[in-house]
């Protein structure tokens, strides 16, 4: 369950689509909790180690007996997503209790590397530095999740489409573009009334995946955004006013006329603001959405990498892809000395990875591709306690 202020934006987007709120015991159930137990596996372990190894079949694995809590933080993008998973997962297994902190990717990643939590999430793969930073002779794993869209949220007055390039954007957020009826906004606009009125410019203020994710696209699209600002979970920002995750920067758009921030597409949803069509690379201005992620990401899947670390998909191929994508991870040390918590862990990540993957649509986020999905299953295998394999 989520236990930070920010459950009001998980909860907030949950209420949208009928969800129940999770009680503070963590052990109430929502419809997903209804879904079935884990099924036959289909990717099986490696004999070599090799996670890239051909699949083949194996028994789901599931928690231990015994009564387990697991500790994760991080990430606000997937927490709406994260806590309806939790709830439907402590209905399978009523034993195992899932706390998790929306507190942003950086603090995610931090609280993993310092062992404070049992598993870290981030919008952002980590950087060497931070995987130099972990513990000596530990190796942490990256399982993707989900995708999702960065989307131009914006308070204007009977406007009801707002369309915005890439140069309209960077001018935004370097403070060059001061008014909503600025001529390269109109030109870009045309038959739409703009008004006269002040950008207030809206960013994170915390170290946030969605704001790398943001930032890269401005580091790739911008030649003065690349060598005055740059790209990461946190920047120095030119312009603007600072609010904390997701839902902290969609609240402030909601309540200031002339506000314009970036959110992942479900806070969009979750507070009914209008979100901006962006040009994409085709040259065709698109709506964010489940389905322009989807071809964002399959565009994508030549250059994943071996490593799961994969950066934002910024321009992806396609008429109808959504620019600015980008995944979401669970942070997992490979070797887990809690066997208990380990199995607990490791059974989670399975459901996540297969039964959990159908919720996702529903709630704003786009599934797993499947080459992805079964990527991730493999590196289930990795995981360990002791030496040896939790699921072989």
């Amino acid at each position: 369950m989520i236990t930070t202020p920010r459950r009001l934006g998980a909860l907030a987007l949950i209420a949208v689509i009928g969800l129940s709120a999770c009680s503070s015991s963590g052990a109430s159930t929502s419809p997903a909790a209804s879904v079935a137990a884990p099924t036959t596996a289909t990717s099986a372990a490696p004999p070599t180690g090799d996670a890239s190894a051909a699949p083949s079949m194996a028994a789901a694995p599931v928690p231990p007996s015994a009564s387990i809590t697991l500790q994760g933080a991080g990430a606000t993008f997937p927490a709406p997503l994260y806590d309806n998973w939790f709830q439907a997962f402590n209905g399978l297994y009523s034993n195992v209790q899932i706390d998790y902190q929306a507190i942003g990717s950086g603090a995610g990643i931090k609280a993993i590397t310092e062992g404070t939590v049992n598993f870290g999430a981030s919008d952002a793969a980590m950087k060497d530095e931070e995987i130099a930073a972990l513990p000596s002779g530990t190796k942490m794993l990256h399982f993707p999740t989900a995708l999702g869209a960065v989307v131009m949220i914006y308070n204007l007055p009977d406007t009801p489409k707002l369309q915005l390039d890439s140069a309209n954007i960077a001018g935004i957020y370097l403070g060059t573009v001061k008014k909503w009826n600025d001529p390269a906004i109109a030109a870009n606009n045309p038959g739409v009334t703009l008004p006269d009125l002040d950008i207030l410019v809206v960013h994170r203020s915390d170290g946030s995946g969605t704001t790398n994710a943001f930032t890269t696209y401005l580091d790739t699209v911008d030649p003065t955004w690349h060598s005055t600002v740059g790209k990461g979970k946190e920047v120095k920002w030119p312009t603007g006013i600072g609010a904390a995750g997701n839902d902290g920067v969609a609240t402030a758009v909601k309540q200031t006329p002339g506000a314009v921030g970036y959110v992942e597409l479900n806070y969009a949803a979750a507070t009914k603001l209008t979100s901006a069509y962006v040009k994409n690379a085709d040259g065709a201005f698109v709506p964010g959405s489940t389905d322009g992620v989807t071809a964002a990401a399959e565009a994508a899947l030549a250059d994943f990498p071996a490593d799961f670390r994969q950066a934002p998909i910024i321009n992806g191929a396609g008429a109808d892809t959504y620019p600015i994508a980008s995944y979401t991870y669970l942070l997992v040390y490979q070797d887990q000395t809690n066997a208990d918590k380990g199995q607990a862990l490791v059974s989670f990540l399975y459901w996540a990875l297969t039964d959990g993957q159908a919720t996702e649509a529903s709630l704003g986020y786009a599934p797993l591709p499947k080459e992805v999905q079964e990527k991730a299953l493999a590196e289930l295998h990795l995981v360990a306690t002791g030496g040896s394999p939790i699921w072989p």
